[in-house]
């Protein structure tokens, strides 16, 4: 699985990494920026996107925004964001974001259980 991460905190861009990484059939390429990211999916779209909502520049959504036509069914986009918003969350429905992600102890787990598919396990954890 080709997986896009889009995250301007590099501390906090490896350990997701690394923690993702364990699973050999992820590949993740890296972005801090969603203007960087978005060069990249130009070419093609990866399997997942994993996107931080605060991003300087362009925001997570705006970048999700400006892709949205692209993305087919079987691509996953991960919005993930350090606060616990309910209209946050709403806001990312509204706009077509099928999976978000708190950052904070099971980042990890809620964002493996999309990966691989659980997400019944996983309901905004």
């Amino acid at each position: 699985m080709n997986i896009y991460l889009v995250e301007d905190d590099s501390i906090y861009a490896e350990f997701i990494r690394k923690s993702l990484g364990q699973n050999v059939g992820y590949k993740i390429s890296h972005f801090e920026t969603a203007e960087d990211a978005l060069k990249a999916i130009k070419s093609s779209i990866p399997d997942a996107l994993i996107v931080d909502y605060r991003l300087p520049g362009m925001s997570g959504i705006e970048l999700y925004e400006s892709i949205k036509p692209a993305i087919k069914d079987d691509h996953k986009v991960i919005m993930m964001s350090a606060l616990d918003d309910g209209n946050l969350v709403l806001s990312f429905i509204q706009k077509g974001v099928r999976d978000y992600v708190i950052k904070d102890e099971n980042v990890i787990e809620s964002l493996t259980a999309i990966l691989e598919g659980n997400d019944d396990d996983y309901l905004f954890n």
